[in-house]
């Protein structure tokens, strides 16, 4: 679809919506804070920001949205979402009803890599990869140009399978709360990172302050960091074997660690069943902003 791309990414603390043209340029950008557990507030405060930005915008626009979790394919209600208000809802259904226009829906992970295959770090690329490394652990999969969506609109749940190759003291592993123990999230995460850390040193620190004081010298948080660097190598090492990316972008907090786009690469060798590795590890782009982005570029 031509014209305006209206994109809104719908957040667990802030709705953000932009609007890009044909050619990616920003036209608009607009953010209002997600009511906290209300669902019919959240729909009035969607409903408002989409109409506001008509106003300005004064054209034809597609809209599409980046959301927690995923539509049921067998019931049209939204899923393993985060944001709890909202699982259990007919989400796309409402909105339609709310705005009166064709609307598509991913989820986040999804919009994530959709960005930054379209025009971000990954442009052009056959299999995209895209990988967030936040408060919890998700992807996306992108094939030639068009995210995959499976039966089960779980494609790229990669955070929910077991850490590969584990070590003894890494079993069985954290409680996940999707009922399991020793999920990829569980280590993964931001959190999952902090927790390891605490762990190991006693020292109870958020991953970015880890990640900081390794920068420094720190010689307990650069050994968390090397621990942190081989789980990474061997969870997308799973992820090469199955599906052979062309490249793998990273997002969420813990994307803005740089050492990882080194070390990484050098580490997970020994677990791909390859004599070479031509994968290209890589950062994101656009940031945080390639979520929204990548829910306006759901028109394509």
């Amino acid at each position: 679809m031509g014209g305006i791309k209206i994109g809104i990414d719908l957040g667990g603390t802030k709705i953000e919506l932009i609007a890009l043209d044909e050619a990616g340029g920003e036209r608009m950008r607009r953010r209002v804070p997600t009511p906290q557990g209300d669902y019919p507030a959240t729909l009035d405060a969607i409903q408002q920001l989409v109409n506001e930005a008509w106003a300005e915008l004064d054209a034809e626009t597609s809209l599409g949205f980046g959301t927690p979790g995923a539509l049921s394919k067998a019931t049209g209600l939204l899923k393993n979402s985060n944001s709890t208000c909202l699982n259990g809802k007919p989400l796309l259904e409402d909105l339609r009803h709310r705005l009166g226009r064709p609307i598509r829906i991913g989820n986040d992970a999804d919009c994530f890599a959709l960005s930054e295959a379209t025009d971000g770090a990954a442009a052009g690329a056959g299999i995209v990869f895209g990988v967030i490394l936040g408060t919890g652990v998700g992807a996306g999969v992108i094939a030639n140009g068009k995210p995959l969506s499976g039966p089960n609109a779980i494609t790229g749940e990669w955070g929910h399978n077991p850490l590969p190759w584990p070590s003894d003291d890494e079993r069985p592993g954290p409680p996940c709360y999707c009922g399991h123990q020793g999920c990829i999230e569980t280590f993964l995460s931001g959190p999952g990172l902090a927790r390891s850390h605490f762990q190991a040193s006693g020292q109870n620190l958020s991953a970015a302050e880890i990640v900081g004081r390794a920068e420094k010298g720190d010689t307990d948080c650069e050994h968390s960091l090397m621990t942190y660097e081989d789980r990474l190598a061997r969870a997308l090492a799973h992820v090469i074997n199955l599906l052979d990316p062309d490249v793998i972008v990273l997002g969420g907090g813990l994307s803005n660690c740089f050492r990882l786009y080194a070390n990484v690469p050098k580490l997970w060798g020994r677990y791909v069943f390859s004599d070479r590795v031509d994968t290209l590890l890589v950062p994101p782009k656009f940031g945080d902003s390639s979520g929204v982005r990548g829910a306006a570029w759901l028109w394509g």
